[in-house]
């Protein structure tokens, strides 16, 4: 149930009004941004909510069933406020973000709760972005429980995986830089392949933190998944850990010795012996 004041709510019904639309978003990190709709900032409960990185939301409405209740937020890329290439480094996944009116004329009356809810997927273009906001009954449809299949479902080094990787980490420098997806370090001299699928983590660089999947190693040279949001530079180091395509013997058996911990079914029939009919 929604609260307002009895201030705020008279002015709802007066006239006129001098609404503002304001979101607040808390990233992971604990930094806090806000924006509003209105021509000017506006300093509510402590927070700036910034105009000139101002947003279109799509329409808001509820029911009183456990409907999903999502909705867009679509705002101009703003270098002092969002940051594409922040966008990209997912700094801001999963964001929590709080949606409210206020009377931008008299802040004392207090604001009105629209919506509550985590940012899902973000899509960015040559100047503006878009976020869906996935209110609080998107939990309920999440899938539970696990799938039958032939891989292995856990994440290396996991909980479930159990495997000890410290023997599977190496460091690394970059030596030359072919673009933000890829480089080299004649330091590493694994086996063609040994990193395929492994993830490197930034030590050193713009950006120190950020983790990425690599696709195609080949002695000495790395191939990403995806480009890193920052530049890479010659000279940032890096932690690489061994890749594990997640298959039964060529990976946790004979790679990483674990097929204790292996978490797939291999021998279990496939669709089509389920509907095989007799010989």
């Amino acid at each position: 149930m929604r609260t307002i004041s009895v201030a705020l709510n008279a002015h709802f019904h007066g006239e006129t009004t001098t609404l503002a639309t304001c979101w607040k978003a808390i990233l992971v990190n604990g930094t806090v941004y806000g924006f509003t709709n209105h021509t000017s900032d506006i300093v509510y409960d402590g927070i700036t909510y910034q105009a000139d990185a101002g947003y279109t939301p799509s329409s808001i409405s509820s029911s009183e069933a456990l409907n999903v209740d999502n909705l867009e937020v679509m705002g101009m890329l703003d270098s002092a406020s969002i940051a594409e290439a922040d966008i990209h480094a997912g700094l801001w996944d999963f964001a929590e973000i709080t949606i409210f009116q206020v009377n931008y004329a008299d802040l004392t009356q207090g604001a009105l709760y629209l919506r509550r809810g985590w940012l899902g997927e973000v899509k960015t273009g040559r100047t503006v972005f878009t976020a869906e906001l996935r209110g609080l009954t998107q939990k309920l449809q999440q899938n539970v429980g696990d799938l039958y299949q032939p891989s292995c479902r856990a994440t290396l080094g996991d909980a479930l995986c159990k495997k000890d990787l410290t023997a599977f980490t190496f460091a690394g420098t970059v030596e030359t830089v072919t673009s933000n997806r890829q480089f080299t370090d004649s330091g590493l001299t694994q086996a063609d392949e040994y990193f395929d699928y492994g993830l490197i983590t930034w030590a050193g660089g713009l950006n120190v933190g950020l983790s990425m999947e690599v696709k195609i190693y080949t002695v000495g040279s790395i191939l990403l998944q995806l480009p890193m949001p920052y530049s890479v530079q010659v000279g940032d180091h890096f932690s690489i850990v061994a890749g594990c395509a997640k298959r039964h013997i060529q990976d946790c058996k004979e790679k990483f010795d674990n097929i204790v911990n292996f978490r797939g079914e291999p021998f279990f029939p496939g669709i089509d012996a389920l509907y095989k009919g007799p010989d």
